[in-house]
Formats: structure tokens, C-alpha cells, sequence
């Protein structure tokens, strides 16, 4: 039987300073409610084009910047704005993502389809990703996920013109903190290389590669697709080092990362930032901190462009 969640822990939490009567049926006006303030802390309002704080709100709940005529919404420019979800959903998903359900039962526990599904759960891991100090990087041309941004909003598509490179991520784990990294001076075929020519070794898992020590990094990881000759891997009988070890953040992860069969090579960046989040962020209660992530503003794709260039 789905697990049904009448009253989800995280909304309930979440609406607590809402009456009581609002907070059990979560309803979508104490939903809205709660969104709004995370979008505007003690209810400063400014435009999410300009940045200028004198806004005046028009007849039909919109709102209007003096300064650049732009008119706005609550959610405008910000990750919540993709998803097409409504509040009251949102909070759901948020819920049940912190519970690590699958997309196919979030689809079934609030009756949307699975693409609906998918594309609010691509919004929550680029929000998430977002907050990642290397953020910029990652949009890069090495993952090719920049081309999901058409301004603030995600298309979903790539573009036909990014080059076909397979990121290749490092792993750090320090006093309990992991840094998943992009090596930029690292290709997937160079991993390979490594393997067959100079005894790194490299252990598969699905479509997934991770590798033993190599420089300051636990080990290498990407997610590979049929370009790459996985025939030729060579096979070693002893384990990596995070496996022989038993790193923390790998014994974490490892459980986690068998669950991603499907996902693509240039998806797989947003997967590897969602670990992270949630190995560093295991101790404390993830609804609140992926709601501010989620109502945070997208940055701005131009000046996201001109740092990478």
C-alpha cells in the first residue's frame, strides 16, 4: 500500500506558526503563506530584475518595480517558478523528497504525473546545486548543465551544440565534511587510460566508475554512457580505497548511488551535489533549508556567463 502522508512531517513543521486548524489541512493559502516568506524576508519586496526596492502591487496581485517598469510575481525569477507546482504541492514534494521517495511513488502520492514530477525535482537539485561554492563551474561547458538555463527559467533540453564531455568528479571527505569537486583537467577517457596503462585502479557499478586514491582526492567518479569501452577495464581483486577504508560519506553514498541507474552522464552532477547536501547537512532537518533554497533567486545566466569566460 503507498505510504500516504495525511499530515507530512516536514509541512506540519514548516506551518507551525500558522493556526492550527490551517496547519493539519495544509492548506494551499497557509502553503502560499509560508513560500512568501521565504521569497521575502519580513516582507522587504524588490524586483527580482533590478534589484530596486520600490514596488508598488497592482489590481491583479502583481507587482510593479518604479524603477524598471518590470512586472513580477511572488515566484518570479526564482527556482519554486519551475515546476508549474501548486504550493500546497510543493511542500508535499519537499516532504517526501527529504524522505528520499522515488519520483514514480511522489507521483502516485500526489496524484501528478511523473513528468511533473521529474521537472520539480530537477528545479529542487539545481536549487540545491545552486548553493554549492563551485556553483558557476558546474554550469560550465566541462558538464554542459548551463544549457538547461534559458535566463531563469529550465528548459529541460540541451543544447545540440555542447560538445559530448563526460565530467569527472573528485571526493573529499574532511572532519566530516565531503567536497564532490569537478576536475577540470580530467576526462572520463583519461580514467580509462589511467586503468589500463598506469594500474589505477577503477571499480564499476551500473554505469557508474569510481577509483581508487588518486593525488588529494579519495577517488575520481562520473557516470559513464556507450561511448566510452568499458570492456577494457581491468579488474582488480582488492577494493578502492574508500571502500577498504569504509569513508563515511562513501559508506553514505553508496547505497544511494545504486538507485540511479537511469540517470545520464550530464544529469549525473546534479545527483553527486545532492549527496553532498545531504551527507553535510545529515545532523539537522533538510525541509527548511531545501524551502529557502528553493525560493532563492536563480542567478542571472549573463553574469553567470561572463565569470565563466
Amino acid at each position: 500500500m503507498p505510504h500516504q502522508h495525511v499530515v507530512h512531517r516536514g509541512i506540519k513543521d514548516a506551518l507551525r506558526a500558522v493556526a492550527a486548524s490551517e496547519a493539519a489541512a495544509a492548506s494551499e493559502a497557509a502553503a502560499a503563506r509560508f513560500l512568501h516568506e521565504r521569497c521575502w524576508k519580513d516582507g522587504a519586496l524588490f524586483c527580482p530584475r533590478c534589484s530596486a526596492d520600490k514596488i508598488y502591487t497592482l489590481g491583479s496581485g502583481r507587482y510593479r518595480c518604479s524603477a524598471c517598469r518590470y512586472t513580477f510575481r511572488d515566484f518570479t525569477g526564482r527556482w519554486i517558478n519551475n515546476g508549474g507546482l501548486s504550493c500546497q504541492n510543493w511542500l508535499r514534494l519537499l516532504d517526501l523528497f527529504v524522505e528520499e521517495t522515488t519520483a514514480h511513488q511522489m507521483s502516485i502520492d500526489l496524484n501528478l504525473s511523473y513528468n511533473a514530477i521529474y521537472k520539480a525535482l530537477t528545479a529542487t537539485r539545481f536549487a540545491i546545486m545552486a548553493q554549492a561554492l563551485d556553483f558557476r563551474q558546474l554550469l560550465g561547458a566541462e558538464t554542459g548543465l548551463g544549457d538547461y538555463l534559458k535566463g531563469k527559467k529550465l528548459t529541460g533540453q540541451r543544447s545540440r551544440k555542447t560538445r559530448r564531455i563526460i565530467p569527472v568528479f573528485g571526493i573529499i571527505e574532511k572532519a566530516g565534511w565531503v567536497f564532490i569537486d569537478l576536475v577540470p583537467d580530467i576526462l572520463a577517457e583519461t580514467v580509462l587510460h589511467f586503468n589500463a596503462n598506469f594500474q589505477l585502479r577503477v571499480i564499476r557499478t551500473g554505469n557508474i566508475l569510481y577509483t581508487d586514491r588518486y593525488k588529494t582526492y579519495d577517488a575520481l567518479i562520473l557516470c559513464c554512457d556507450a561511448s566510452l569501452p568499458l570492456q577494457y577495464i581491468r579488474n582488480y581483486e582488492r577494493d578502492a580505497y574508500v571502500d577498504s577504508v569504509g569513508q563515511a560519506f562513501w559508506t553514505f553514498a553508496r547505497s544511494r548511488l545504486k538507485r540511479y541507474k537511469g540517470v545520464s552522464a550530464y544529469r549525473f552532477p546534479l545527483y553527486l551535489k545532492e549527496l553532498e547536501f545531504r551527507y553535510n547537512h545529515r545532523k539537522q532537518d533538510l525541509f527548511p533549508i531545501l524551502a529557502e533554497h528553493l525560493c532563492s533567486l536563480v542567478p542571472d545566466n549573463n553574469q553567470v556567463a561572463r565569470h565563466l569566460s
